[in-house]
């Protein structure tokens, strides 16, 4: 505890201080200096704050690109090799389960470029009661299965439903249930093959895979015998002589127009897989010799799995390849008026078709094709080998002709309001 003598002592030293700052106070150039103080320790702040801001630098060969990600949509000029880099310089983290779309490896190369990306959220996968969490914004059950590692068969029962009770899920996702199928081992009139089936007997899986049994046939074990796994059946048949050809069943594709994604861009949505089936023919034979064939029966060994395919519609962004074509800027309304009536900006259009085809259909009609419905499309090779297909390629054809047979598409346009639109 300081003494009587010491704390006088510290008072009047505050004292002199508080007078000193009140004489400083009333100077003249007090208030500015003190300002000029606050100022340059805010910007000392502000700079330290955004010292490791990424600058976003806008150049002349810029692309637009439109990113929708967690709840904002975002506008960048991009210089980038591919979707991948862009969100890397960005500092946009995709995390395990999240979906990009399109793909990080997609090449940015045009205007309005459009990526979205769907953040995972908690599943909960069911599977002969069984339950595994993951996380995933995958948008089907199969989809949703293989990024979880969970191997599913094409002949796999896989559904999905919104979460009923989160609580006690544990999961704000989707319920994705796996009802597998049980694998059997089928002797098919000599041949072993594998197939898995929702069966419960021998009888059920004759009926299930169409196999149209003869009078002779005999299939072993009888037909009320239940199917377990790894059970084997056999179906034989005596006395002609039988012959089994595999053959593979083409992977279906489905694609799903989507106008959230630039045109040209695509993702996909479902993995698919090629089926197989088992031909079985019948021998007959006249003197022992092979005569012809007739076909038995055909047994489908594994069911082929839908590829679902999104597919970018938005034509938005194939605008901004006038620049890329050399057109000038001055021209860009002619040029639009003239390619929107002819087209309506699609580049992979055939004279008489009514809708835009997300790849090429008939692009070596007689008629008009592409962008400005070269007569025949063909003619654009000149301008490029991927004329049926690449809407900068098609702008820069269309730019010579108009300005070699019109002098300039000033003149092109007035050609086209005058002589019947054409």
């Amino acid at each position: 505890m300081l003494s009587k003598s010491s704390w006088a002592k510290l008072n009047r030293t505050r004292r002199r201080q508080i007078r000193r700052v009140r004489i400083l106070s009333r100077h003249p150039f007090a208030v500015p200096v003190i300002t000029g103080l606050g100022l340059l320790f805010a910007t000392m702040i502000l700079i330290g704050v955004f010292h490791n801001a990424k600058v976003v630098e806008v150049t002349p060969n810029s692309k637009i690109v439109i990113i929708t990600h967690d709840g904002i949509k975002q506008v960048a000029p991009s210089n980038d090799k591919n979707v991948g880099d862009l969100l890397t310089r960005l500092d946009i983290t995709v995390k395990s389960g999240d979906v990009v779309e399109p793909s990080l490896t997609t090449p940015i190369n045009q205007d309005d470029f459009r990526i979205n990306i769907y953040r995972a959220l908690p599943v909960e996968i069911v599977e002969n009661g069984s339950v595994n969490f993951t996380y995933s914004a995958a948008s089907t059950p199969r989809a949703i299965a293989a990024q979880a590692g969970v191997q599913v068969y094409p002949a796999d029962y896989v559904t999905a439903t919104p979460n009923q009770n989160i609580i006690a899920g544990g999961a704000i996702g989707k319920q994705v249930v796996i009802d597998p199928a049980t694998p059997v081992n089928l002797n098919l009139y000599g041949s072993p093959v594998v197939i898995r089936t929702h069966a419960q007997t021998v009888a059920d899986l004759v009926k299930e895979e169409n196999i149209h049994l003869a009078p002779t046939d005999q299939v072993i074990p009888a037909g009320n015998t239940p199917l377990t796994p790894n059970i084997p059946v056999f179906i034989v048949r005596k006395g002609v002589q039988i012959q089994n050809v595999t053959q593979v069943i083409a992977m279906p594709i489905q694609t799903v127009e989507d106008a959230s994604l630039a045109y040209g861009t695509s993702s996909v949505i479902q993995q698919g897989s090629p089926g197989q089936e088992t031909i079985t023919y019948q021998e007959n034979t006249e003197n022992g010799k092979v005569v012809s064939h007739s076909v038995i029966q055909t047994v489908i060994t594994t069911p082929a799995v839908t590829e679902i395919v999104d597919q970018g519609t938005s034509l938005s962004g194939i605008r901004g390849d006038m620049a890329l074509a050399g057109i000038s800027p001055s021209d860009y309304t002619y040029v639009d008026y003239i390619v929107s009536h002819e087209s309506g900006w699609c580049p992979t259009k055939a004279q008489g078709e009514h809708t835009c085809p997300p790849i090429p259909d008939n692009q070596f009609t007689s008629g008009g094709y592409g962008l400005c419905q070269a007569t025949p499309g063909s003619k654009m090779s000149s301008a490029g080998s991927d004329w049926a297909t690449n809407p900068i390629t098609q702008l820069k054809w269309c730019n010579g002709y108009a300005v070699g047979r019109y002098g300039d598409w000033a003149n092109a346009y007035a050609h086209w309001l005058a002589d019947d639109n054409w």
